[in-house]
């Protein structure tokens, strides 16, 4: 069964890491002293809880999840959800690393006013950071796209597992399972696999996810800039803003005057405007700048 379609999503090539990662912590925090922060995560700042990437340099070539693909056939819907079955398992499992944690504390001094993430992870939320906006949705909830109608995911696995009872174990005997950075599983055999429509009107149901190819709902995308409007700064962690719904923020901090600094494994497409750029793990910049943050506050 053909079940990917359309583009692929290749790695960054790679870059060097900064050597000096102590010094540059220290121009990140000069550069933002006194300043009221907004961050922007991506995808980079999750991988050391476990959850892959499409961009960071060394990751595997990756076809992600379209709105075209997912309602090209009930087949390949139902090819979907088998493995999301599956695969949303390991992303509620994940946890917060270092990297969500130094947010968090960045926000308990006084520094952080908010989040803005491309992540569907929930790791922000789980590490108690308050005021995230989730650009892209979570993989939390279930939402039917006809007449709105929500179910958290964790209800639907309920109603799957009784579904299609022995499936994940059958799978999961045939050995390891590869998990892909949207809540997806690789496995090829779901032929058996039962899907349910929405129980309301019959409609199709869908993570309430932003795919590729689909737009974020306009009052996230308001609400996002307000976000920033009401900072003195915007730090970019983990992503390379290769997709528009992160770049233009960045794009509207350095049009308004306001400072910019990127942490990312890679290059990214705010580089050339960035007041500062940072190549090295968020998981040891960030805790990094809290650290430094938290002994001057003392």
């Amino acid at each position: 069964m053909r079940t990917r379609l359309q583009i692929g999503w290749n790695p960054a090539e790679p870059t060097a890491v900064d050597t000096d990662v102590e010094a540059r912590i220290d121009e990140l925090r000069t550069l933002l002293d006194g300043r009221r922060i907004v961050a922007l995560t991506g995808a980079g700042i999750s991988t050391e809880s476990g959850i892959p990437d499409y961009r960071s340099p060394g990751a595997p070539p990756r076809t992600p999840m379209t709105l075209e693909m997912f309602l090209s056939s009930p087949e390949f819907r139902r090819h979907y959800w088998a493995r999301n079955h599956l695969g949303w398992r390991y992303m509620d499992a994940a946890r917060p690393n270092a990297a969500h944690r130094a947010l968090t504390e960045l926000q308990r001094l006084g520094l952080l006013t908010g989040v803005i993430t491309q992540n569907v992870d929930l790791l922000h939320t789980k590490a108690g950071t308050r005021r995230v906006l989730e650009l892209h949705g979570c993989y939390g909830r279930v939402r039917c796209l006809d007449c709105d109608w929500l179910i958290s995911r964790h209800r639907l696995a309920h109603e799957l597992d009784t579904l299609n009872a022995g499936f994940t174990e059958r799978v999961r005997g045939r050995g390891a399972i590869e998990v892909a950075p949207d809540a997806d599983a690789a496995i090829d055999d779901t032929s058996d696999f039962q899907m349910i429509d929405c129980p309301r009107c019959g409609g199709i149901v869908k993570p309430d996810i932003v795919y590729f190819g689909e737009s974020v709902p306009k009052p996230l995308v308001r609400q996002a800039f307000s976000m920033v409007d009401d900072a003195d700064a915007l730090l970019v962690i983990g992503s390379s803003l290769t997709v528009m719904s992160g770049l233009r923020f960045a794009r509207h901090a350095h049009r308004t005057g306001k400072e910019l600094a990127v942490v990312n494994r890679g290059a990214t497409r705010a580089d050339d405007i960035a007041d500062l750029k940072i190549d090295h793990l968020a998981s040891v910049v960030l805790p990094g700048l809290s650290e430094s943050r938290a002994r001057a506050t003392a």
